[in-house]
């Protein structure tokens, strides 16, 4: 489940081997025409051979024109990844340090909070270790559709002001978007530019990404393909204002192999060399930097993933190897596995699996909230004959019965099992992602 967010993935030995043109058409083929996942998806590779762009399906559906490098995508959470390349781009110009208090570049008279003496530091909220939660508990929106449009910073500003610390900045790893928006918001506010602005001036622009960028153009809106929802249906692009630095960029497979090419060849240099240097674990077998989240292993695999109403994008690249991957979806459907797959032909593809009717009255067994974590609650919920699960911090997903007590969702590769001792209601969940199976406790209401 995500939002705007990265779903880990376990690690796993590269392989050199790479499909051809044709392979790959086929993957998409069959992930458009039969299991219905997306709409349309274009693919960039860099490899021995150079670099190719493979597109597959519809910008919309009716729409005619043909997918390709300069089709323009919601690329989510790959926007934080620019912006841990912003931060190391402003530490080496000995504009801000790493380890520099938020509080430091906050108006006077707003409280960013801390705990036993520790405070959110620049390097906490790149690394997803601030110990804030995912989203601010303020975010509200106007219009579900668009949830961060009207997100200000003035309601920033009082989330912080307001909110109690659970564990220690620097504790442990917990992805937060509210921390990764901060982050861009702090270092446009020391720059004195926006957010776009600023990223434009010292790393889109540079490496010559003309449309990588948060505010459309005339000619990318006529090149956008439309997004799609879980019922590929189509729904409103996201905006984002306080939080930009979390997920607010489009882009192009184009551009996006540009930034990946940079990456292999050294172009990005010290920014990228301090991106990568003293990570920290972000998981089993994987770490992260000022951003970019690194399977460890054989082989490394540096990557990023995003998320938004209506798309998905994966970005990842093998040091080792000299391979890189950029994918593009038009719809909620997660393609990390496609990306993945292409890099290390050992990663599986995801498994569709077969969809079955339950009844109400064994659906009726499922619903109430269960508890992982003490702040970390999937709330189960029904509408008529339909299942949905919302984890906190994050959106309401339907999940899909392929037995009366298994769910899956289609969104991410993920598995719910009911269990217990019967009754009227399951008295726990278990929650099976990524190869790992964590278990859920039913909570009093």
């Amino acid at each position: 489940m995500k939002h705007v967010c990265c779903l880990l993935l376990a690690a796993s030995t590269l392989l050199s081997a790479q499909p051809d043109t044709e392979a790959i058409r086929r993957i998409l083929s069959s992930r458009i025409d039969e299991h219905k996942r997306s709409v349309g998806i274009v693919v960039g590779i860099i490899d021995s051979s150079g670099k190719r762009v493979i597109g597959y399906g519809k910008p919309a559906a009716g729409d005619s024109k043909p997918l390709d490098g300069d089709t323009v995508f919601e690329i989510g959470s790959i926007t934080k990844a620019f912006t841990g390349l912003l931060l190391a781009d402003m530490v080496l110009r000995g504009e801000v340090s790493l380890d520099d208090a938020a509080q430091k570049y906050l108006p006077e008279g707003v409280k960013v909070p801390e705990l036993n003496g520790r405070a959110i530091t620049l390097r906490h909220l790149s690394m997803h270790h601030s110990a804030l939660p995912r989203l601010p508990s303020n975010l509200k929106p106007a219009d579900p559709a668009n949830p961060y449009a009207d997100y200000s910073a003035a309601q920033l500003y009082e989330f912080l002001s307001g909110h109690t610390l659970r564990r220690d900045p620097g504790a442990s790893y917990e992805y937060s978007n509210l921390g990764a928006g901060l982050l861009g918001h702090l270092l446009s506010r020391r720059a004195g530019k926006t957010y776009e602005d600023l990223l434009r001036e010292r790393i889109s622009g540079p490496l010559g990404m003309r449309d990588t960028r948060i505010t459309l153009t005339g000619g990318m809106k006529s090149r956008l393909a439309q997004g799609h929802g879980p019922q590929l249906e189509p729904v409103r692009n996201w905006d984002l204002d306080a939080l930009a630095g979390a997920g607010a960029l489009r882009s192009t497979a184009n551009d996006m192999m540009k930034l990946l090419e940079a990456s292999l060849s050294g172009k990005l240099g010290a920014k990228l060399k301090l991106s990568l240097s003293g990570r920290k674990s972000a998981g089993p077998s994987m770490t992260i930097g000022l951003g970019w989240h690194v399977f460890e292993g054989a082989q490394e695999i540096v990557w990023y993933n995003g998320g938004t109403g209506g798309y998905r994008s994966f970005a990842g690249y093998s040091p080792a190897t000299g391979k890189a991957v950029v994918v593009l979806s038009n719809s909620s459907y997660s393609a990390d596995d496609i990306g993945l797959h292409l890099l290390d032909s050992t990663r599986k593809l995801q498994e569709f699996r077969k969809e079955i009717t339950v009844s109400e009255i064994v659906l009726d067994h499922y619903p109430g909230r269960y508890q992982f974590a003490p702040n970390v609650v999937l709330t189960v919920t029904r509408e008529g004959t339909r299942l949905f699960a919302q984890l906190t911090g994050q959106p309401r997903f339907e999940v899909f019965a392929e037995s009366e007590r298994k769910f899956f969702l289609k969104v991410v590769e993920a598995q719910l099992s009911f269990g217990g001792a019967g009754g009227e209601k399951a008295p726990q969940v278990t929650l099976h992602q990524n190869g790992r199976d964590q278990a859920a406790v039913r909570i009093a209401e």
